[in-house]
């Protein structure tokens, strides 16, 4: 009987076996009848991480990107297997690393050049042919919109499933010289301008009903708090999106702050009335 029976589960009913469908939502292949096996899927507001994740592919080779332990979540939560995910701030790939690890594919878009070609080194050129695709381009403009449709056309799909935006934080870390990086922008404003473009390409191109994340943390400057994820969640409900939630994750793997700069901090923390940053921001939101 079992080998007759496709995506659905024997289960016991009152001492006899019955046939119980899968049950799962447009977005995921989480079974809903079967919600109790889940368990390690986090549905609380609160992330807590030990470390990194260095295996299968993961690496810290770059500074900024985001753990490996945020994919995993975001893609069995949010997407099914051979969907599309498009990040708009590639990075060193963890977002394509983890697609792949978990049957997904993905779109990656990058500014600078020399990134693309190192990121590129870390998948066979099958991959690169079928499952992921790296775009060098501005995530802000038009044209890079265009070119993520293209390769969307080639990989079988109108729009995505998932998207993906990590950006920088401001003007915490200098990532290039280039002009179009947000990490160079003059003021917070034209950050959050700027900001607001991308979300508005990763609106455009997602399949409705399908969910984006944001992942991003708050910064001090001139004496007082920054608010930069609750600033760029409200520039992603400008462009349409719902927030379906806030999660605060601690901040774990990225810390470079040890020793004597740790104590520096906490000595400047006391000094000057504030609090040193040991959790970001994961928020979802969805296209309805």
């Amino acid at each position: 009987m079992a080998k007759n029976v496709s995506k659905k589960q024997l289960v016991e009913n009152q001492g006899l076996r019955v046939v119980k469908p899968v049950k799962t939502k447009p977005y995921n292949d989480i079974d809903l009848n079967n919600w109790k096996l889940y368990s390690h899927i986090k549905t609380g507001s609160l992330w807590e991480f030990n470390s990194r994740d260095k295996s299968n592919g993961h690496s810290y080779d770059y500074h900024g990107n985001y753990i490996p332990q945020i994919a995993t979540q975001l893609f069995e939560r949010f997407t099914k297997k051979n969907d599309v995910i498009v990040d708009f701030f590639f990075g060193s790939g963890t977002s394509a690393i983890e697609a792949l690890n978990m049957e997904r594919r993905c779109i990656g878009v990058e500014l600078k050049q020399d990134m693309v070609d190192y990121v590129s080194k870390k998948f066979s050129k099958k991959e690169l042919v079928v499952d992921v695709n790296i775009i060098c381009g501005d995530s802000t403009t038009e044209e890079t919109k265009e070119k993520v449709k293209a390769r969307l056309e080639i990989m079988g799909k109108k729009e995505a499933q998932f998207a993906v935006l990590h950006p920088p934080y401001d003007d915490i870390i200098k990532f290039s010289d280039k002009k179009e990086d947000l990490s160079n922008c003059e003021t917070t404003e034209e950050f959050y301008d700027l900001f607001e473009k991308v979300a508005k390409n990763a609106y455009d191109l997602l399949e409705k009903g399908r969910f984006a994340a944001l992942i991003i943390g708050d910064e001090y400057k001139n004496s007082r708090v920054i608010p930069l994820g609750f600033e760029c969640m409200k520039r992603m409900e400008n462009v349409g999106f719902i927030t379906k939630a806030i999660v605060v994750k601690n901040i774990t793997g990225n810390e470079k702050a040890k020793g004597k700069q740790a104590n520096l901090w906490r000595y400047r923390a006391l000094s000057g009335g504030f609090n040193i940053f040991e959790h970001e921001y994961i928020m979802t939101f969805q296209k309805v």
